[in-house]
């Protein structure tokens, strides 16, 4: 796995592709955290969060868990991993330009998701 210095260059060169207007109101940036995270509901399979939306008194702001893909991703290659980076924090965009729409497609396609991964166990 690539250390958490070259994973913050690569997740700034892919925040770098997007256009300025998906930054409108995300005063708190995006976050590059170390940490793994998990889901935390007890499941069969131990999810890992890659990246979270957040919007609360502190503002609006994405965060990306490192930990979280190292445990995933280790393995890949840099081209590889560069695309997973990508995909997520398109997705937590989504999440934001969604929020500031007042529209929850994405969110309630993601509790869909969360929803097969119960029925499994």
């Amino acid at each position: 796995m690539i250390s958490i210095d070259e994973f913050e260059i690569i997740l700034n060169e892919c925040a770098e592709q997007l256009p300025q207007e998906f930054y409108h109101k995300l005063n708190g940036g995006i976050l590059l955290l170390p940490e793994e995270k998990h889901h935390p509901e007890q499941l069969a399979v131990e999810l890992c969060i890659m990246g979270e939306y957040h919007q609360n008194a502190a503002g609006r702001y994405i965060v990306i868990y490192y930990g979280s893909f190292a445990r995933m991703y280790g393995h890949y290659s840099e081209q590889a991993l560069r695309v997973e980076i990508d995909k997520t924090l398109r997705h937590e965009f989504t999440h934001h330009l969604e929020s500031l729409a007042g529209e929850r497609g994405l969110e309630i396609k993601d509790a869909q998701n969360m929803r097969k991964w119960r029925e499994m166990e």
